[in-house]
C-alpha cells in the first residue's frame, strides 16, 4: 500500500458510510493523505472511527436514505469548511441474498432505499456547493453485482448508480465537476459490527449466501476477494487530480470481473 502524503492537502472530502468497511478505509486514507474528512454514517460507530483517525476527521450522523439526511450532512460539511471538494458515495450493500422470487415487496423496496437513494440524494445535495465553487469530484461506489446471482434488487440499485454516474458526468463536465464510479467485486473487510440484515439467518439463507460467494470467486479472473485497501486505492485515484481527464466511467475493481 502506497500513501501519497500530500495528494489531498487542503481538500475537503465527504465520505458516506464511513463507520465500517470500505468507507472507513477510504476516510482513513484521505486523512493520511492530507484531506479534511467529514465521515457520514447513521451509526454512532462513526464517532469512534473518527477519534481513531485524528483531528482531521469529523463525524456526521445522518440517515442518507432520506433527502433531509443527505442535505443535513452536506450542510454540516459546507458550513464548517466553506467548501466540498470531494464526495465519496459509499453507502449501500445487499441486505438479503436470495433468488428474486424469494423476495417480498418490502424487501425489494428496502434494497433500493439502501443502495440507490443515498447516492441519488447526496449527489443532488452537493451539486449547489460544487457549482458555486466551479469544481468538484464525485466518486460513487457501485458493484459488479449488476451481473450476479441472488441479488436482483441490489443489482437494480447499483445499475441505477452507474446511470447516475454517466448522466451527471455528461451534465456537469462543462461546470468543472467530474463524476466517476468504482464497481467493487467481493471484498474482505473486518467483520461488520452492525450487520446489514438484522434478523436471524436461516439455513437456506446460508446456502443462498454461499452461492453468491461461489459465483463472485468464479467470475473473478484472480479467483479471490479483494481487500479494502485495494478498493480504497481505486477510489482515491479517481478522486485525485491524477484522474483529472477521467469522468463518466464506472471502473470495475474485481480481479478481472467486468460485471
Amino acid at each position: 500500500m502506497t500513501i501519497f502524503a500530500h495528494r489531498f492537502s487542503g481538500k475537503t472530502a465527504v465520505v458516506t458510510g464511513a463507520a465500517q468497511g470500505i468507507g472507513r478505509r477510504v476516510a482513513e486514507r484521505l486523512v493520511e493523505e492530507g484531506a479534511n474528512v467529514f465521515a457520514v454514517d447513521r451509526s454512532d460507530l462513526v464517532k469512534e472511527a473518527c477519534a481513531e483517525m485524528g483531528s482531521h476527521a469529523t463525524p456526521v450522523l445522518a440517515d442518507l436514505e432520506t433527502y433531509d439526511g443527505a442535505a443535513s450532512a452536506i450542510a454540516a460539511a459546507r458550513s464548517t469548511s466553506g467548501r466540498i471538494d470531494i464526495l465519496i458515495n459509499n453507502v449501500g450493500g445487499a441486505i438479503w441474498m436470495r433468488p428474486y422470487d424469494a423476495f417480498d415487496a418490502q424487501q425489494i423496496e428496502a434494497e433500493i432505499r439502501r443502495s440507490l437513494m443515498p447516492t441519488l440524494w447526496s449527489c443532488h445535495a452537493v451539486l449547489p456547493t460544487m457549482l458555486a465553487q466551479g469544481c468538484g469530484v464525485i466518486v460513487n461506489v457501485s458493484s459488479v453485482a449488476t451481473r450476479g446471482v441472488n441479488r436482483v434488487p441490489y443489482a437494480a440499485a447499483k445499475g441505477g448508480v452507474n446511470a447516475i454516474t454517466a448522466c451527471l458526468a455528461m451534465e456537469y463536465a462543462g461546470k468543472g465537476i467530474r463524476v466517476c464510479a468504482v464497481a467493487p467485486g467481493g471484498t474482505d473487510a473486518p467483520p461488520r459490527r452492525i450487520p446489514r440484515f438484522a434478523g436471524e439467518r436461516s439455513a437456506q439463507d446460508e446456502i443462498w449466501s454461499q452461492e453468491v460467494v461461489d459465483q463472485t470467486i468464479a467470475t473473478s479472473l484472480m479467483k479471490r476477494y479483494g481487500s479494502a485497501d485495494e478498493q480504497a486505492a481505486a477510489i482515491l485515484f479517481l478522486a485525485s487530480d491524477e484522474a483529472s481527464y477521467i469522468t463518466g466511467l464506472t471502473i470495475p475493481v474485481a480481479g478481472g470481473d467486468a460485471g
